[in-house]
């Protein structure tokens, strides 16, 4: 999901604010999975900077390595050298590292998907991704990002803040619509973060993925810094009652674990 460049009056108001940093930080942000691959043109047209300044950049990130440009169709796209900038995160999250352990004994007890994710902004990032061998290739991605509203992970997460801050956050956070079931209705989203806060974890069904049940349970003593240890299951081999008495009490027990 490509961020916005910060308006121009907060720049002006930070002296130590690198505009042309910036600038170049959008043009990378511009890569999305429905756009892997662009030319000069098509970079312009995503990050709103003129031809000449992206072709600048894409010239300075192809000599660092950061961007592969193919020579035949002069489109440019992420080189392997953007995994080391993930890789630097995950060595400096110790509650990945403290959580790991836990997902993995989840993944093979259970021998259905396990994610961990944590929320940026209004949506959440998928961090760790265990898979299932139902899941797309697409649902396997580390740091994918979805609307937090739209799922059982960012709903949990979001009701371990402040009753205020629950409510401005269902007020004014954007949703996306994933398929006819994605509940769009903010007062039902605010029922179920609300619901969360009660029981400590949230249920998600056919919301981002047809025939597919997913629950999520809150990790970390910090819910700013925090995360959710997320278990998708098929929507045709469970339902909702075998779930709550299967999967929610060792996502609870592996939480717990975490601290």
């Amino acid at each position: 999901m490509q961020r916005s460049m910060p308006a121009d009056r907060d720049i002006q108001k930070d002296g130590h604010f690198v505009a042309s940093l910036g600038k170049a930080m959008t043009l990378l942000e511009a890569f999305a999975p429905e756009r892997s691959r662009m030319g000069l043109t098509e970079l312009s047209a995503a990050t709103g900077l003129d031809r000449s300044s992206v072709q600048r950049l894409v010239t300075t990130f192809t000599r660092l390595g950061y961007l592969d440009k193919d020579p035949t169709t002069r489109r440019y796209s992420p080189s392997i050298r953007m995994t080391e900038l993930a890789n630097a995160y995950f060595w400096s999250q110790e509650l990945v590292h403290t959580a790991m352990p836990k997902l993995i004994d989840l993944h093979q007890s259970l021998g259905e998907t396990i994610n961990f994710s944590r929320i940026d902004g209004p949506d959440i990032v998928y961090i760790v991704r265990l898979p299932s061998a139902r899941t797309s290739f697409g649902a396997s991605i580390v740091g994918r990002r979805v609307p937090a509203l739209n799922t059982s992970s960012g709903r949990v997460m979001l009701s371990r803040l402040g009753a205020e801050t629950r409510r401005r956050c269902v007020e004014e956070w954007p949703m996306r619509r994933f398929t006819p079931a994605t509940v769009m209705d903010r007062g039902a989203v605010s029922a179920l973060v609300e619901a969360a806060a009660e029981t400590g974890y949230s249920i998600a069904e056919n919301e981002v993925q047809m025939n597919e049940l997913g629950v999520a349970v809150a990790v970390g003593r910090d819910p700013q810094t925090g995360g959710a240890i997320h278990c998708s299951v098929s929507g045709t081999a469970w339902t909702r009652e075998r779930l709550e008495a299967e999967i929610i009490p060792p996502l609870l027990d592996a939480a717990n674990g975490v601290g």
